[in-house]
This record gives structure tokens, sequence and C-alpha cells, in this order.
């Protein structure tokens, strides 16, 4: 067996017991609960209002910047996964039938997950900015990531690797967007000044 069939192994391994061996009834609910977008349409309100505190005008900014790393997130992931074309574990012929599917399977592509690409890029963006314009570092962020993902295996959706790439990924891309969102609030806060001196000793003489 080569290096790559091993992790191959373990990765379905890892997946078994967490989403056939780790299963209870009071935990279908949760997981499915957290996986849900909807669930997190009052945080997102709730981040919009803390940046508004803390960041005035600046905060519709970061929410179109936020935007931004969420449309790059996925569409990258989306590009990946055709690219790789690795079958989500329902559609593995392995293992599909000890999967237990909480949820409809899906696309047919699982690697890397966007799911974790989009939360951990939208979790490091935020992380950057709250920490460029508080100091504070808010750790709960990639906890809150972490979560979702977690669901994602829970339900069936994805293997751990396909989280552990699209967290990284997500990561990736989030610091490079709050990098270029820093460059941007740098570029209009360091106006260059134009000296007008020729002009106006010219006019004097």
């Amino acid at each position: 067996m080569s290096f790559i069939d091993f992790l191959k192994r373990l990765d379905k391994i890892f997946f078994l017991l967490i989403n056939h061996d780790s299963s209870y009834r009071y935990l279908d609910t949760i997981m499915l609960v957290l996986r849900n977008p909807l669930t997190w349409i009052p945080l997102y309100f709730i981040m919009i209002w803390y940046f508004f505190k803390k960041a005035g005008r600046k905060s519709w900014q970061i929410v179109l910047f936020s935007l931004i790393c969420l449309a790059v997130t996925d569409s990258t992931s989306t590009l990946f996964k055709n690219i790789f074309e690795r079958a989500r574990p329902c559609y593995d012929s392995e293992i599909s039938g000890l999967v237990r599917h909480l949820v409809d399977c899906g696309g047919e592509y699982s690697f890397p997950s966007s799911h974790a690409a989009n939360h951990f890029g939208l979790a490091t963006f935020w992380f950057w900015c709250i920490l460029k314009i508080t100091g504070k570092k808010w750790n709960w962020l990639w906890i809150w990531a972490g979560l979702i993902c977690y669901a994602q295996i829970y339900v069936g959706k994805h293997f751990p690797s396909d989280i552990v790439a699209g967290a990284l990924l997500g990561m990736l891309i989030g610091s490079a967007i709050a990098k270029i969102f820093e460059m941007f609030q740098d570029s209009k806060l360091k106006v260059p000044k134009i000296s007008f001196g020729f002009f106006e000793n010219h006019a004097q003489n």
C-alpha cells in the first residue's frame, strides 16, 4: 500500500468514526442546525452591528470585502472540486453502504469542502479586521467555523481531509483579502499632497 493509499484509508476510518460510530440521536438535530446557513443569520447581523459600532462608515466596506471573500472562497473551492474530482462519501463505492445520510448527498465531488473554505475564510477575514480595529483576538471565530465543519462530516457530506483542505484554503484567501483590505484602507488614509509652489511662485512674479 502506497503512502497516498494509506492516507485515503485513514481518512475513511476517521470519517466513519465520526459519521457512523460516534452518532447519537440528540446530536443529529444539533449538527443539522449547526450546518444550516439560516442558523447564523442573527450572527451576521450582530457582526454588522459590531463593525458599525467600532468602525463607523468603514463597516460597509468590511461587509463588502466579506462578501468578496465569500465569493472567492466559494468559486475557488468549486474550481478545485472539478479538478480533483474526489467522490463524496455517499458516492464512494467502498463505504457508501455505511454512510449515515442525514442530508441529501449533493454534488458528486467533495474536495475541498466549500463549507470549510467559506466559513474559515470569513472567520480569518473577520479575525484580522477585529484585531486591526480593536486590538482584540476573537479566537472563538475558529471554534465557530470548526463546529460547522465538524457537522459536515457528522451528517455525511465530507471526509475529514475535505474539511482540512477547505479550511486551509479559506484561511489563505481570508488572510489575502484582509491584507488587500488593509492596503485599501491605508491608500485612502495616506493621500499624497500635491505641491503648487511652482505655479504660486510664477503667479507672484
